[in-house]
């Protein structure tokens, strides 16, 4: 909470920056003769050595720690003060010139070796900056200009660098020294350059002021206003750009508007302050105007607005400028003339003499030339501080325009204020002084005030000063405050402060920008390091306030104590007790014990002392001094590091063995239920505890720390300890340190309950604590149930016996509070075991505490009948069947299926996830099983048979404890196993799992993974399966539907227009553009969709015939409340008009026979408009289907598509590898391209598409023939009809294959050649005239031809006009097979 000295940046290649600005000099630049001077100058010390003494110096780390080995020994020498330097206020550009040379450095962002970024500044651009001979580099600024992009947050879009020459001549610049414009406004050296840029007003009285440079000359003040000045760099920026995109070099830069005035009245100037403008209150406007004007003066009702400038040199030491704003009338009339004809003459004209970037050819004329300088308008000095000895050397304008610094020749440094134009305070012993200014914000929050209505915010301003003499840097409090921080730093370091930030802002574009600018900047040049000074609002608070200052830095100190880990427990005592002791506000004091409570690493005597010592202190004091809610803070926080002290003692005392009557009695026959549930709890045990990563400090078993304990548990005011529910893990980490000790057996139970019922603690909360550390620590509870049950039973009784716990009220025949809060928690827990076993021993209490009041209320011998024991027996039932389903979920899935994380699920979420929710958590299970739906169907149908065995088996396998090691090695690849879990829990749940319903959930589940993943086509295969074996047609109707509505018709309807727009079957690419799957991934899911809607239609066929079924769930689960499920949905479904999903069906099987076989079609187009219009329509409504006779073109186009799938399949069965021509005997497969069914489908579809199937059958007779396939083809020829034209086709067929064997065939022998010239002339020349290559298999046997010819004979008619010439053929075949 001090002033400290941060480095942020490091200048990098200081050496080369050097070497470049010295280039002429072989040696090191000349030091000042100052070490001379230094040893003997005798100036008066005395008052900041007084102020020195107060006020300890720090040292600096960083400039001890960080060496630069290569530049520290040869940049002592002061050669920086040599230099011209300028930062911009963005610290992204650093500016070193000297004589003609500079050197531009440009942030950039490195890597360290502890792998941390920091920023540094590197050379970007070095070169000479003189186009004059003679003329050097007197003055140089940086101004960042804001970027006008709507997405700019306050970064700049760039950096401008204004360098002023001692030839009077200004140029702009940017980064990478480019030359944007020049202007000569004066003829003499330019002094000093400055900027001012926007702030937002402060208050709503201060005036706005505008942004402008200021360009000092040694009798001149020029001012350019910034908006002009934005404008214009903007403009010849682009202007530069375009230029050399262009390749030429001429620029015309816009017109500069500015005002020159000329400064009268002092004997030398050397820097200049402009304020801004001003306006005068109405005292001093009267004021002025009877010193000025005396008793008749005249004054106007609105005071004039003036731009005020201060200027320091010499005769008088300080000047103070007003030039009145605009054309308004002067306040006086005697003096209105004198002021107007100097106002006339003011120049607000554009600049003549531009020097940009020229021609080479005209570059030598343009240099003669001297441009035109406008004579400046006088402006008379308003007053002075004169003193004739004293010389001012620069002056430092605040942040605030109220206030400046002023160094001199006398080693004084001087405050002035500026609004009554006086000197209010003056440090000495400052020769060649640096100054700058630091302003601060108070913070949110620091002020104490009432939120009705908050106070503005308060700024501080400090006045830095850099002594280069001695080395140090001081931070001083204005207007008289003390000096707040001083640094030891080098000699030769220069202290840059630029005093304004972006240009190019104003109130429009400024709000909700962070403007990243450093106000302050110190450069050590042995280093280059950039250090900025950092000082906190309060220490520029009043000596009243200083208190808090101290107590704030007594709390820093406190934390950097609690902060390291080295210090030793009796140290930390006695620090954190001094501190705590030494803070005076109670505040504070409370913020002190607050953090020292919260820290990790102080071990709990610690605390008890510091914390007792703390509270012994104020009960010494005052009553009435001492702050009540700090006093109680000590007491609560005592008390309960006792009870954490006292918990932790009983912990590691010994456990005692004495149980109560009651507990022992009601505990009967607890063996007996658990040996009943034993084999599940052990299968279940063995499936949870599967390998997994933990860290150490997230072990249950880690001690709880003092913090922990501390901020779970508060004190009211009553003096009661309550438990604050904060995080689960935080919760079960208490309750184990409170109540797992006594789960063990490790602790003695009675006394830790008498412990935690002194402090008040409600039963309920440590009720809800037990029950949490059993549910979370259910693995260490399995281990051992048994003797784990016990220690819970003991447990429950003694909490239910504390005050407070069970109401005396209680009736028996209502619920009670108590028992129903375990009650929520074992529902609401994923722990199913541990949920079985707590509930399984509150019943026993719940009932042994009912017992003893019935006994007590009606001395009965009767059972008392309780609707809390009901209530306690349906929860023991429901935790029973969640026990099997969750051992039914937790069991692996085989290796290389999907699997995924098996889900947990409790009782409430159950009845939550309404009556479907069983069968859905069965139904991923089955996905991430993947369970064949054969092998589900045989699971379900066997599960009645083997339920009665179940039992038996099951103890048999839980006894011997070789069998159990054999158990753990198979169980996880068993599918056995796998299925008696599945069994079991059917039977549980034999309304809820029912075979309908879980196959129908089992399908909507594997749809729904098909939906994430379309690619798996397999999973939408297994949804249609499941559907299949959906036994009630009204389910399996719904959930067609649903199927089709939400997953199907989009897709299929993107692939039916695909392909449609493309005209053939689509590739990959555009099948997953477009359906959003690949080319064979739509082939299998157009495929499935078949098989769905024949499903579909058959369903709808069958609903008439069978009732609908009604669902029942079971009667301990009929609370559920939730989604419908998926049965309840499908049922509720509508009927479905069947001819729309025929026609959807058959569009569905054209999409897939083009798929599958890549054949180019455009299928809507084999519809006519209503058959179009049809499509993708709600199958539930009716449409107007196509009727009636079709159009014989779309006949003719639906014939040839289907004569073309016939020839695609034929030629795929043929393509099979190792088919011989003609073979049939090769079973064909019942799927893809070479399934059987193709030839069928094909006749049906024909038959809807009113195409002749006899066509389709000769087709298929001849492909089959071409192909070689004459056995297929001999099949099919029997149920072809016109037997006349197949003949006539078959007849061009044989005389191919005849016409190849012996005119074409390379074997060619003299039988064949002699034969050809017996065979009739007409056979000849009909046999040369055959094309044998339309043959796809043109080499046959002759015993299939002659077979072939056989069948001609057959089918011919003998009245056929080819008859005859099939006779020929049978001969010719005859007479080669027998040369053969």
């Amino acid at each position: 909470m001090s002033c400290c000295l941060l480095e942020f940046c490091r200048v990098q290649e200081l050496k080369t920056v050097k070497g470049f600005l010295y280039q002429e000099q072989k040696d090191d630049p000349p030091e000042e003769e100052n070490n001379q001077t230094e040893n003997e100058l005798t100036w008066d010390t005395s008052d900041w050595e007084s102020a020195w003494d107060n006020h300890d110096v720090k040292e600096d780390d960083t400039t001890t720690a960080t060496v630069v080995e290569e530049e520290s020994t040869e940049q002592s020498a002061p050669w920086l003060q040599d230099c011209v330097v300028s930062l911009s206020p963005c610290s992204d550009l650093l500016v070193v010139a000297r004589e003609h040379r500079a050197v531009f450095l440009s942030a950039k962002w490195r890597t360290d070796d502890s792998g941390r970024e920091e920023m540094t500044l590197a050379v970007s651009w070095t070169g000479t900056l003189n186009t004059e001979e003679g003329e050097c580099v007197s003055s140089v600024i940086c101004i960042p200009l804001a970027s006008q992009k709507r997405s700019s947050t306050g970064r700049p879009d760039w950096t401008c660098i204004v360098v002023g020459f001692s030839s009077g001549c200004v140029r702009f610049y940017t980064e990478n020294g480019v030359l944007l414009l020049a202007q000569l406004l004066n003829e003499d050296p330019v002094l000093r350059l400055k900027c001012r840029t926007y702030e937002i007003p402060r208050h709503p009285g201060v005036t706005e002021q505008h942004e402008e440079l200021s360009i000092l000359y040694p009798t001149a003040l020029v001012t350019i206003d910034g908006f002009s000045l934005f404008q214009s760099l903007r403009a010849c920026r682009n202007q530069v750009a375009r230029a050399a995109a262009a390749g030429s070099e001429v620029i015309q830069p816009p017109p500069l508007a500015y005002k020159k005035w000329g400064l009268q009245d002092m004997d030398t100037i050397v820097d200049h302050s402009s304020v801004g403008i001003m306006t005068l209150c109405v005292f001093d406007q009267m004021k002025n105007a009877s010193i000025l004007g005396g008793f008749h003066a005249s004054v106007k009702g609105s005071p004039p607005a003036m731009s005020q400038y201060i200027t320091v040199g010499g005769g008088p030491y300080t000047g103070f400028y007003y030039a009145i704003e605009g054309s308004s009338q002067p306040l006086l009339s005697h003096v209105a003339l004198a002021v107007a004809s100097k106002l006339t003459s003011a120049l607000f004209s554009a600049a003549s003499g531009w020097l940009g970037w020229k021609n080479k050819n005209e570059e030598e004329p343009a240099q003669k030339q001297k441009p035109k300088v406008e004579p400046a308008t006088p402006l008379a000095v308003r007053f002075g501080l004169p003193d004739s000895r004293r010389h001012g050397e620069s002056i430092c304008l605040s942040p605030c325009n109220t206030l400046a610094g002023v160094t001199d020749d006398f080693g004084r440094v001087t405050l002035l204020d500026l609004a009554r134009g006086i000197a209010i305070r003056m440090w000495k012993g400052y020769r060649d002084a640096q100054l700058g200014w630091v302003q601060v914000s108070e913070r949110r929050g620091e002020r104490d005030s009432s939120p009705s209505t908050p106070l503005p915010r308060r700024h501080a301003q400090f006045l830095v000063i850099y002594a280069p003499r001695r080395g140090i840097l001081e931070v001083w409090g204005t207007q008289q405050g003390p000096r707040v921080g001083a640094f030891t730093v080098g000699k030769h370091c220069r202290l840059l402060y630029a005093g304004y930030r972006l240009m190019g802002v104003n109130s429009v574009t400024s709000q909700g920008w962070q403007l990243h600018t450093q106000q302050v900047c110190l450069l050590d040049p042995t280093t280059g390091a950039l250090r900025t000074v950092t000082v906190p609002f309060h220490l520029a608070l009043s000596d009243k306030k200083s208190e808090r200052a101290k107590d704030m830095h007594l709390l820093k100190r406190l934390t950097t104590i609690l902060r390291s880990r080295e210090v030793e427990p009796d140290i930390l005592e006695n620090e954190a007790k001094s501190v705590l002791l030494d803070i005076k506000h109670p505040a504070i004091k409370k913020q002190a014990l607050e953090s020292l409570l919260s820290n990790k690493n102080a071990p709990v005597s610690c605390l008890t002392n510091i914390t007792r010592a703390l509270h012994d202190s104020l009960k010494e004091q005052d009553p009435e001094a001492v702050d009540q809610a700090l006093l109680q803070l000590c007491s609560s926080q005592l008390k309960l590091l006792q009870l954490y002290t006292d918990i932790q003692q009983l912990h590691s005392a010994a456990a005692d063995t004495e149980a109560c009557s009651e507990a022992l009695e009601s505990l009967v026959g607890i063996e007996e239920e658990l040996s009943q549930v034993g084999p599940t709890l052990q299968r279940y045990a063995q499936l949870t505890v599967r390998p997994c990563v933990s860290f150490a400090q997230d072990s249950p078993n880690s001690p709880l720390p003092a913090h922990a304990f501390l901020s779970q548990l508060e004190c009211t005011e009553d003096g009661e300890v309550r438990v604050i529910r904060r995080t689960d893990a935080e919760w079960n980490q208490l309750g184990s340190f409170l109540f797992w000790g006594c789960l063990c057996g490790e602790s003695p139970l009675h006394r830790v309950c008498d412990t935690l019922q002194q402090t008040g603690i409600s039963p309920h909360q440590l009720l809800s604590l037990v029950l949490s550390v059993w549910l979370h620590r259910e693995k260490e509870v399995l281990k051992n149930p048994a003797g784990s049950v016990r220690k819970l039973h003991t447990l429950l009784i003694a909490l239910s016996n504390m005050k407070g716990a069970v109401d005396e009220s209680w009736d028996p025949q209502s619920i009670s509070p108590w028992w129903q809060q375990v009650r929520c928690a074992c529902v609401q827990s994923h722990s199913a075991a541990a949920s079985l076993l707590a509930a399984m021993v509150a019943h026993r209490a719940a009932k042994a505490s009912i017992t003893i009041l019935a006994d007590s209320k009606l001395h009965s011998e009767w059972e008392a009948v309780s609707l809390e024991l009901e209530q306690w027996a349906v929860c023991v039932r429901q935790l029973e069947d969640l026990l099997a389903l969750q051992t039914l979920l937790w069991a692996p899935p085989p290796k290389g299926t999907a699997g995924g994380a098996p889900s947990q699920c409790s009782v409430k979420t159950l009845l939550e996830g309404g009556r479907g929710g069983i069968a859905d958590s069965v139904s991923k299970w089955v996905f991430r099983q993947d369970l064949a739906p054969e092998r589900l169907k045989e699971i379900l149908q066997t599960k009645k048979e083997k339920g009665g065995e179940d039992g038996s088996k099951q103890q048999e396998e839980g006894g011997g404890e070789e069998e159990e090691e054999k158990e753990r090695n198979q169980e996880d690849t068993d599918p056995n196993r796998t299925a008696e879990l599945l069994a079991a829990v059917c039977q549980r749940f034999p309304d809820s799992l029912s075979a309908d319903l879980l196959f129908a959930h089992c399908c909507w589940e594997y749809v729904v993974q098909w939906n994430k993943d379309p690619e798996e086509g397999r999973y939408m295969c297994l949804a249609v399966k499941h559907l299949k074996l959906v036994s009630s047609p009204h389910i399996q109707l719904g959930i067609s539907s649903m199927m089709w509505s939400t997953f199907i018709v989009k897709r299929i309807s993107a692939a039916a227009f695909l392909m449609e727009k493309v005209g053939k079957a689509p590739k990959d690419r555009l099948c997953r553009r477009d359906v959003g799957m690949g080319d064979k991934a739509t082939t299998s899911f157009l495929a499935s969709s078949i098989q769905l809607l024949q499903i579909l239609m058959e369903a709808d066929s069958a609903v008439e015939e069978v009732p609908p079924p009604e669902l029942c769930v079971e009667e301990v689960w009929c609370g559920a409340e939730g989604p419908a499920s998926i049965a309840e949905l499908a049922l509720e479904q509508k009927g479905v008009h069947y001819p729309l999903v025929q026609h959807h069906c058959l569009l569905a099987s054209l999409l897939h026979a083009a798929m599958t076989f890549s054949l180019k079609v455009k299928p809507l187009s084999l519809f006519d408009s209503k058959g179009k219009n049809a499509f993708f329509r709600d199958l539930t409504t009716i449409q107007l289907m196509p009727s009636g006779d079709v159009d014989p073109g779309l006949v003719s186009l639906r014939q040839e598509f289907l004569l073309h799938l016939l020839t695609g399949w034929v030629q795929a069965i043929d393509d099979a590898p190792g088919s011989a021509p003609g073979a049939s005997s090769t079973p064909l497969p019942t799927n893809g391209p070479r399934a059987d069914w193709w030839p069928s489908m094909c006749l049906e579809l024909g038959s809807l598409l009113q195409v002749n199937p006899d066509i389709l059958r000769r087709h298929l007779v001849c492909e089959l023939y071409n192909q070689g396939l004459d056995l297929r083809a001999e099949e099919v020829m029997l149920e072809v009809e016109d037997k006349d034209v197949l003949g006539s086709q078959l007849l061009v067929l044989t005389g191919q294959r005849l016409s190849y064997s012996l005119l074409h065939s390379q074997s060619q022998t003299q039988a064949a050649m002699e034969l050809l010239a017996r065979l009739p002339p007409t056979l000849c020349t009909w046999l040369k005239a055959m094309d044998p290559s339309e043959l796809r298999c043109p080499l046959v046997p002759l015993a299939q031809i002659s077979r072939l010819v056989s069948h001609l004979i057959e089918i011919l008619p003998e009245n056929h006009g080819q008859y005859s010439l099939a006779l020929h053929l049978l001969e010719a075949v005859e007479v080669l097979i027998m040369e053969d």
